[in-house]
């Protein structure tokens, strides 16, 4: 199945980012405009139709492209969204020559670790924490 991947606004992605199971307390529009202000950045949605079904936004972070933030709605999971919102980020940073993608996300999403691995991401560092569920996992794909 194809979707629509294209930039929005952060009031879009912050709707989404509240149907996210995994997002527990996710960001609101106030937090995105801080991340974002004076630094190159993108935000993506994936739509299957209108709907909005899935995004991706992330921000220059110390001279790299750091992923910040990013989903997809469970029932359109394991159907090529990510893929798809990853691969128009991974376009996006190249073409404004960023050599590298980096994100972190928790141990306990396996699910994001497993579709972070199998799409050419390593893993470059772990913040240990006194749980081996929220131990942080830093992941970089050269691009």
């Amino acid at each position: 199945m194809e979707y629509v991947v294209q930039p929005c606004d952060i009031e879009t992605a912050a709707s989404i980012s509240r149907q996210i199971p995994e997002l527990e307390n996710p960001h609101g529009a106030a937090e995105y405009r801080q991340r974002f202000k004076d630094t190159p950045h993108l935000i993506l949605a994936a739509y299957d139709g209108d709907q909005p079904i899935g995004f991706k936004a992330g921000y220059e972070r110390d001279g790299y492209f750091y992923s910040w933030m990013g989903g997809v709605l469970p029932e359109y999971r394991k159907k090529g969204v990510a893929r798809a919102l990853a691969g128009a980020q991974e376009a996006w940073a190249k073409a404004r020559g960023y050599d590298s993608i980096t994100f972190k996300t928790r141990n306990v999403h396996k699910a994001m670790l497993i579709f972070a691995l199998g799409n050419g991401f390593d893993i470059i560092a772990v913040e240990e924490r006194k749980e081996a569920a929220a131990n942080r996992i830093w992941l970089r794909k050269v691009l």
